[in-house]
């Protein structure tokens, strides 16, 4: 494995720094994706809040801005240094600062080959995609100050994926079935296997309704689980009380859950940054877990 390599973020005054704004912004947008030189910059950049990420030598390696219009861009990090966590840290340092200026949320246009990047820190996507500057892009928006609305697939797909990612060792969920469109989404699978494999000590607890019916489709979630039994376990209620438990949820061990009141249902609301709801939804999925019995059959199903 290869050792983790030094780099550090902090914000410029783009008036005396901006040689190292567009020195990456150049490598990455003119010449590795053919963006037009004159589009690379624009009349906010004067107005806008930037962040560089620099290497152990100062050598400038990733950028990115938060403009007056609440919107984050010009996300660029160097291809040598993908990977490595620099994009994270550009996009936490300048959520930070959105909340350091109580902005009720941020948005972005993301190339949709990172739109999962940003869903896993909490966009999610709204209205159509489109292109800009010849390459197809998503809008995505995070909300900072309280729950987020969910009603949409992509919108749950997305803020699941922000869920799982968050989660620092253990992650809790209560579905009736494994929801088909969410539970077997493409992008929750993959958070789900890196949650489950970055770490020693992970664990995710699984609580359903009704063990039968993924079990006979074959859902995804349980052939990770064949594979990761020491991570993942399923259990199935039993108590009368908890069959006629009307929600569904998913909430980690940090500040991060999205509730639907109805479990049929994708609309709901989430977060990811209320340690007090996470916290009750937890305790109330404890509560059903100690009384449930494991789907030993999950074990033996061949996927």
């Amino acid at each position: 494995m290869t050792a983790p390599r030094d780099y550090h973020v902090d914000a410029v005054d783009y008036a005396a720094d901006a040689d190292w704004v567009h020195a990456v912004r150049y490598v990455v947008f003119v010449q590795e994706q053919q963006v037009p030189r004159d589009l690379e910059r624009d009349a906010l950049d004067p107005l806008s809040h930037h962040v560089v990420a620099r290497d152990a030598s100062g050598t400038p390696i990733g950028t990115a801005r938060l403009t007056p219009e609440h919107r984050i861009g010009r996300m660029a990090v160097l291809s040598t240094w993908r990977g490595q966590g620099v994009g994270d840290a550009l996009l936490a340092t300048l959520l930070d600062e959105a909340r350091r200026r109580q902005w009720p949320d941020v948005s972005l246009h993301a190339q949709v080959t990172a739109e999962t990047f940003y869903a896993r820190h909490g966009f999610l996507p709204e209205g159509e995609r489109f292109f800009e500057a010849g390459i197809e892009h998503q809008g995505m928006r995070r909300q900072l100050i309280g729950p987020a609305s969910i009603a949409q697939r992509v919108e749950a797909v997305a803020i699941t994926t922000a869920v799982v990612a968050q989660a620092r060792r253990n992650l809790v969920i209560y579905s009736r079935a494994l929801d088909p469109g969410l539970w077997d989404a493409p992008p929750v699978i993959e958070s789900l296997r890196r949650f489950a494999t970055r770490q020693t000590g992970a664990q995710v607890h699984v609580l359903l309704q009704d063990a039968g019916t993924p079990q006979r489709a074959l859902a995804p979630l349980i052939g990770l689980g064949q594979r990761l039994p020491s991570v993942l376990a399923f259990r199935e209620v039993q108590d009368p009380a908890d069959m006629s438990y009307t929600a569904a949820f998913v909430a980690n061990d940090d500040q991060g859950y999205y509730h639907r009141p109805l479990g049929h249902r994708l609309d709901g609301e989430a977060g990811l940054a209320h340690a007090g709801r996470a916290r009750q939804l937890r305790n109330e999925f404890t509560q059903m877990w100690e009384r449930s019995r494991p789907v030993s059959e999950y074990r033996a199903l061949g996927i």
